[in-house]
């Protein structure tokens, strides 16, 4: 055999080898093509072309936990953790990046603004809600919401 066909064949399994992706149970990967298309890949192998697409975002499934300091309600602290998981992955790739700062901020917002019932629990309940509207339409899901004084 040539040297030149024993190369090509060697080109030829490695980029065969490229084209496999093997994604893990409980994420999601989002790929970009150089067009700017987003296509969604589940669990299990996909074909992939490395040359057009690339993988954008690898999205955990499984929910992850943000803390939002200095909330601030009179003259007392408070300090929330959010617990969230990813719904809808195509929707949430928009945020995705900045997913953290988006919690705090829209945390914040609604602590600061928002007329708190006085009860503890009537208050993360609230807050679950509210956090919950607004971000739903993200892709997101806030499944719980420890409020606690700083």
């Amino acid at each position: 055999m040539s040297p030149i066909l024993i190369a090509a064949l060697c080109g030829m399994a490695l980029l065969a080898a490229a084209c496999v992706r093997r994604i893990p149970q409980g994420q999601v990967y989002t790929l970009r093509t150089r067009g700017g298309r987003v296509r969604t890949l589940g669990a299990g192998l996909h074909v992939v072309w490395p040359i057009v697409e690339r993988v954008a975002h690898k999205i955990d499934l499984g929910g992850a936990t943000v803390a939002v300091d200095q909330l601030h309600r009179g003259a007392q602290d408070f300090r929330a953790l959010v617990y969230f998981q990813v719904l809808d992955p195509q929707r949430a790739d928009v945020v995705i990046d900045d997913l953290e700062g988006l919690l705090k901020v829209t945390t914040r917002r609604l602590f600061d603004y928002a007329v708190l019932p006085d009860e503890a629990e009537a208050r993360r309940r609230w807050l679950k809600q509210s956090l919950n509207s607004e971000l739903r339409e993200r892709g997101l899901l806030v499944a719980r919401v420890d409020l606690a004084a700083a």
